[in-house]
């Protein structure tokens, strides 16, 4: 999220509808989020993009806060009303992008342009549900930087911590990847190949019908490979799925900002293992197997985002990497 303050001082702006395949507006959005984080956790016109793509029952739409027909601040929200019950049945919907450029932070122009994200998602979303400060089916971030201006910015505007107040990302250079010690289990992991799309949504279907189950979907639906997925199989068939995400993956790996670590870059999750399996070490053994298949394809700098499972990634030499602070508000419908 933008790093953004406020003041009494309003400065003469004017809202104005974010076009969402206006080039243009792309551009600005890209410059003002990049100007207003500080460089932080930059993003480029291809990350926009692909956030950017029409989602079935999705709405997705902003505003760009204008000065002397200059573009000085921007919002994107986005909203599922009738997202199936696995998906946040009580969002109304998320705060995906706000920043404002430094030179104007400070001047009510971030407060306007939330008021009316919030003012939509009041009339489009779920009454009385949440609005959630980041995250999204397709998210920039899952909330500001901790201990950040952006953080509080959303604090000053009335938001307050979710139930798990913070996220984090760990990463690791995987060079001299060593593995862990593993128990001996009864599956075998291995990349999805082609012809095996039906197995992993119906594992997902089955296991993890939300966010998961969404994002597969869509990532097979514009062409991802099936091997980007490493599956886990046992006598049951797939109990178990681990997305990879590489330099040429469909959904690029920039969004999990792994600037500052060694390339070539890649990122690993979402992960997860059928819940009558659980507590036998198939976790860790298909987490094992997606780290080989990430450092046999030549990826270095790795990250593993938006987890609160530190300790479980630490088995596999993961760190902390960035801290994210998780708010939300309860709006009436």
């Amino acid at each position: 999220m933008g790093r953004m303050a406020d003041s009494a001082t309003k400065a003469e702006f004017e809202l104005s509808d974010f076009e969402v395949g206006n080039p243009k507006h792309a551009r600005w959005s890209v410059e003002l989020w990049n100007d207003g984080t500080g460089g932080e956790i930059p993003i480029t016109e291809r990350f926009l993009r692909y956030n950017l793509t029409a989602d079935a029952g999705i709405e997705r739409a902003g505003q760009l806060a204008m000065v002397d027909g200059r573009a000085v601040g921007f919002v994107l929200y986005s909203a599922y009303p009738g997202a199936p019950a696995a998906i946040h049945t009580d969002v109304a919907g998320w705060i995906e992008a706000i920043a404002v450029a430094r030179a104007y932070q400070g001047q009510g122009i971030g407060r306007s342009l939330l008021g009316w994200a919030e003012e939509r998602l009041a009339a489009v979303g779920k009454s009385g549900g949440r609005v959630v400060a980041g995250g999204g089916l397709r998210p920039f971030v899952p909330g500001p930087v901790a201990d950040s201006a952006g953080e509080a910015f959303f604090l000053a505007c009335g938001h307050g911590y979710a139930e798990q107040p913070y996220a984090w990302d760990t990463a690791s250079s995987l060079g001299g990847y060593r593995p862990p010690a593993l128990r001996e289990v009864a599956a075998a992991a291995r990349p999805g190949a082609p012809g095996q799309e039906a197995e992993l949504v119906a594992f997902l279907a089955r296991e993890f019908p939300g966010r998961w189950r969404w994002q597969a979907e869509r990532f097979l639906e514009e062409g991802g490979r099936i091997s980007d997925y490493m599956l886990l199989w046992t006598t049951e068939g797939v109990q178990g799925a681990c997305r990879l995400t590489f330099e040429d993956s469909v959904s690029p790996v920039e969004r999990f900002f792994p600037y500052g670590l060694p390339r070539p870059w890649g990122q690993l999750g979402s992960i997860g293992v059928s819940a009558h399996l659980r507590g036998q070490g198939m976790g860790l053994y298909l987490l094992d197997a997606g780290l080989r298949r990430l450092h046999d394809s030549g990826v270095n700098g790795c990250v593993i985002d938006w987890t609160t499972i530190v300790d479980f990634y630490a088995k596999c030499g993961f760190a902390p990497y960035r801290k994210w602070a998780r708010l939300e508000k309860r709006i009436d419908g």
